[in-house]
């Protein structure tokens, strides 16, 4: 074969290994990555459940407050109402000034 040939065919496998090659790193490092994030999501899982779990807990501790606290309202009202005052029986000081004129 002729020099110019082999050089042919030296730089068209060159260009092909390199594609091929930063194919395969490409390749290798998202299965690592894909293997770190499948590692991690149990850990991310059990905390998200974890931080629902508390805000839900927060959240029906304040209703509990909020629903006894109307119910006290709404039924201590009536339980200390005493009865309304009367009319007053001795004449106020304006009655006795004009009784007398």
């Amino acid at each position: 074969m002729k020099r110019e040939v082999i050089a042919a065919l030296l730089v068209v496998g060159l260009l092909v290994g390199c594609g091929v090659g930063s194919a395969y790193a490409r390749a290798r490092r998202g299965w690592a990555d894909y293997r770190t994030a499948r590692n991690t999501v149990p850990g991310a899982r059990r905390a998200a459940f974890g931080l629902i779990r508390a805000v839900t807990t927060k959240v029906g501790v304040i209703a509990l407050l909020l629903v006894g606290a109307v119910a006290y309202a709404a039924g201590s009202g009536d339980d200390r109402a005493g009865p309304a005052p009367g009319p007053s029986a001795t004449p106020t000081a304006t009655h006795g000034a004009r009784a007398g004129r």
